[in-house]
């Protein structure tokens, strides 16, 4: 968002508050949507779409979980799945068939009964080529799902997912999977209405705007009333949820403030109960003034700088190696960062399953000049200038600039630095306009896959240029491994060779520091921050 959108942003904020409160002027956002069940939360930027199936930005998951519910959801303090449009389910004694039986009154916010053909129509949707949805290599567990998404003319009876009944769903894996039933709460798998979307246009083509155009029809707890672009979408409690009931809170608004100090600005003056980030300056603030308003929440997500391998002379590997080991990821945590963050010279986040990543120096300044000399560069003949990317955000500014005077200082490298609106970044990603990208990825499911998968030669997310037939062989190899142990030990092998070729620069991992006001009750993301919000309620 540009400076004058954000302060436009800031005023209508603030003219909502003054207009709502009538004879009670002093009354906030916050205040009335306590007594009203409406949350308000910042969500950090301006949302490109609310497909299920193409976000794959973490603003646009945070409105599409209020949007659609898939089969499975999560736990909200243990993060264990549980059911959610699927009532229960079986699993075959070899993990590869699983049978879901569908909630009798799960309905489409028109009214109309949600079935297992519409999941298995949505799965054909992400999986068709033409969609071309980053996030449809998520669903290969399916047995035949990588082949007919291949394959423009393939047959999609093939794959894993039959609908028995209305109410019966059966899928078949390619391989056990352990963390299927998890995986399962992401919004990739989440069902959408065909009907709709091929009411508005090609359903199987991006560009559809079905979820801009007339009602949006989804089936989660809520349903949308308003896209106001760069001021703020709502939505509100859909009659036709089969769990109503258990539904407290009567609306959500969502805004996309983009600027850190703008949405802390926003939460003192009381216009918002929740923000997507704290400004790192005032972490150290609230910890010991206000310490009940911040919180901290472990988090899979690892930040790092992507290499576009396309772009001289970043289709060097050495050159990519200096970079990354010129980058004192320890300084980087202990005085940039200030919300328990720890440095990463590796990809796959602690604490996954037993897996263990493989050893990586935190910095090495030594042979990062040993490398670029060795590419041919040297004071004589300096690497060119070269440009860094980054979203809009203060937190990661600093990052930026941390990186780029450690350059400067101990390689000699000029680095200039380009901000830029996430769904910018989103495009320039995908399209490959850029040098360096500084971006961060979540985990989508609790395994390292989540992070390793990234970088398959198919991966809709990749978005290096990097390929590597040995990195895919061993991560297939792993698929086809049943036992743990040996299954991790060849993730960790081709976690080893993706740092060696480095088409990324992993910085650190991350927490999520942001800010709470005490009447938000039953608040409990998980460390993917995936929240249920028909579990939460306001008290004055």
């Amino acid at each position: 968002m540009r400076p004058l959108a954000r302060c436009a942003l800031a005023v209508a904020l603030l003219s909502i508050a003054l207009a709502v409160a009538g004879c009670a002027p002093r009354e906030t956002l916050v205040a009335r949507g306590d007594r009203e069940q409406v949350l308000h939360r910042g969500v950090g930027y301006e949302v490109a779409d609310l497909d299920p199936q193409l976000v794959t930005g973490l603003g646009e998951m945070k409105i599409v979980a209020a949007l659609f519910e898939g089969l499975v959801g999560q736990d909200a303090r243990d993060g264990r799945p549980v059911p959610a449009v699927a009532e229960s389910w079986e699993v075959s004694p070899d993990a590869l068939t699983f049978t879901f039986h569908l909630r009798a009154g799960a309905r489409w916010s028109d009214g109309a009964p949600l079935t297992a053909q519409d999941f298995v129509d949505s799965w054909r949707r992400i999986l068709t080529p033409s969609l071309a949805a980053d996030n449809a290599p998520m669903l290969f567990v399916l047995r035949g799902a990588e082949a007919f998404h291949k394959n423009p003319a393939g047959d999609f009876s093939t794959v894993g997912a039959q609908a028995s009944d209305a109410r019966t769903l059966r899928v078949t894996l390619a391989q056990p999977t352990p963390y299927f039933l998890a995986l399962l709460a992401n919004a990739a798998w989440m069902p959408v209405p065909l009907r709709a979307i091929a009411a508005q246009g090609d359903a199987f083509r991006r560009g559809n705007a079905w979820t801009r155009r007339g009602p949006l029809v989804g089936n989660g707890p809520f349903v949308l009333r308003e896209w106001s672009p760069n001021r703020q979408i709502v939505v509100e409690k859909s009659p036709t949820y089969w769990d109503a009931a258990s539904v407290r809170l009567h609306a959500i608004h969502f805004y996309p403030i983009d600027n850190d100090d703008a949405e802390e600005r926003a939460f003192r003056a009381g216009q918002l109960h929740v923000t997507e980030i704290l400004p790192v300056s005032k972490v150290d603030a609230y910890r010991r003034e206000q310490p009940a308003l911040l919180r901290i929440d472990p988090y899979l997500d690892t930040f790092f700088l992507r290499f576009n391998v396309r772009r001289a002379p970043l289709d060097d590997e050495r050159v990519r190696r200096a970079l990354s080991l010129a980058l004192d990821r320890a300084a980087l945590a202990q005085k940039v960062l200030h919300a328990g963050q720890q440095p990463a010279a590796t990809l796959v986040p602690p604490g996954l399953g037993g897996y263990v990543a493989p050893a990586r120096p935190l910095s090495d300044v030594a042979a990062a000049r040993r490398l670029l000399a060795a590419a041919g560069y040297s004071a004589a003949h300096p690497l060119p200038a070269l440009e860094l990317m980054l979203p809009n955000s203060g937190v990661l500014r600093l990052v930026a600039e941390a990186a780029q005077e450690m350059w400067r200082r101990d390689l000699g490298v000029d680095v200039r630095l380009l901000n830029q609106e996430k769904k910018t970044i989103f495009a320039e990603r995908r399209a490959g306009n850029y040098q360096i990208l500084l971006y961060d990825w979540i985990g989508d499911y609790p395994d390292p896959t989540t992070f390793l998968d990234l970088w398959r030669s198919d991966s809709g997310n990749n978005h290096t240029a990097w390929s590597s037939r040995d990195y895919d062989a061993l991560l297939d190899t792993a698929a086809r491994t049943a036992e743990p142990a040996a299954r991790l030990a060849l993730l960790q092998r081709a976690e080893a060779l993706l740092l060696d070729a480095a088409p990324i620069a992993p910085l650190y991992f991350n927490t999520h520091a942001y800010l709470l006001q005490p009447s938000v009750k039953n608040w409990h993301p998980s460390p993917l921050d995936q929240l249920d919000y028909k579990h939460v309620w306001l008290e004055p």
